[in-house]
């Protein structure tokens, strides 16, 4: 089959089993192109939360999965490539955070969005790259906080607050591995553009930015009249929307190398075999459920 006929089959099949697919930005150009809703993670999770379907399809990674089984517990979450991981959400476990908490006695446990259900089950709070500053600084006191698992992000958010910040030594590879030398040699042959670049890049690169943000966040700042030819510091998949949203603009990524495999494992034949047989189905137990959900949830209460 090619590839109309198959995204014709897939998107038949979501009307029978009353369900929508979610994919996030840094899916597949052919996956982005037939999601009933695009976005990051958690979005992703809270507008299908809102729906009326009885299965959600999440073309995305693990832990994005868990977090619509989170929300969702009466839904039927399916991930198309049970494989599809997050090395950063590895890079913790709940035995190294018990032990964090030991070191850290009376530290507030802020943690990522990219993470396990478990991880969150033991957590205070959850954060995103978009609100993980106003997260931290709704705390009160000036800390200690634990920020778990980037941290990356934990350091920029150091900068932006007096409160104290100990960063959990985990990274996300595709952002982490973006350099300084080669953000100045893409601006060097691109003089008149802006860079844009993602939080869970490493401080020497931030610190080249003309703008820091979350993937949705970078959209937007795309759209800004003034800018209009854009160094992009984030995963790929986001050039797909990039150029659909603003044709007239010119985009440049940071590096060639900025393709995250997990991201891309799911193909559009996956998520028709899933959507067929009902398979890989992602069920997070109430006993995580409900105190990963209590994480959530105080974060969304400062929404």
């Amino acid at each position: 089959m090619d590839k109309k006929e198959i995204q014709g089959k897939i998107r038949k099949l979501l009307k029978e089993r009353r369900a929508i697919l979610l994919a996030h930005y840094y899916q597949r150009d052919e996956v982005q192109e037939i999601a009933d809703y695009l976005g990051d993670s958690l979005g992703l999770s809270l507008e299908a939360a809102k729906t009326d379907a009885e299965v959600i399809v999440f073309a995305g990674v693990h832990f994005m999965a868990e977090s619509a089984s989170i929300l969702s517990p009466g839904k039927t979450v399916l991930l198309p490539r049970a494989e599809a991981g997050c090395p950063l959400a590895d890079m913790i476990t709940v035995e190294q955070l018990l032990a964090a908490k030991r070191q850290y006695p009376g530290a507030t446990v802020v943690t990522y969005i990219n993470s396990s259900a478990e991880i969150k089950a033991h957590s205070d709070i959850c954060c995103t790259s978009a609100n993980a500053l106003k997260v931290v600084q709704s705390l009160p006191g000036e800390g200690p906080v634990l920020m778990i698992p980037d941290g990356n992000l934990a350091r920029y958010v150091a900068t932006r607050t007096k409160k104290t910040i100990f960063p959990w030594g985990g990274f996300c590879p595709i952002h982490h591995q973006l350099t300084a030398a080669q953000v100045n040699r893409v601006k060097a042959n691109h003089p008149d553009a802006v860079f844009a670049a993602h939080p869970e890049c490493t401080p020497d690169v931030l610190a080249l930015a003309d703008f820091i943000g979350s993937t949705t966040a970078i959209l937007s700042y795309a759209g800004e009249q003034q800018v209009r030819k854009l160094i992009v510091g984030t995963e790929r998949g986001i050039f797909c929307q990039l150029q659909c949203r603003y044709p007239g603009k010119v985009f440049i990524p940071a590096s060639e190398d900025m393709l995250c495999e997990d991201m891309k494992h799911t193909t559009l034949p996956d998520i028709l075999a899933s959507l067929t047989e009902m398979k890989h189905i992602v069920k997070v137990p109430e006993a995580v459920r409900i105190p990963a959900k209590q994480a959530l949830d105080r974060m969304l209460e400062l929404s």
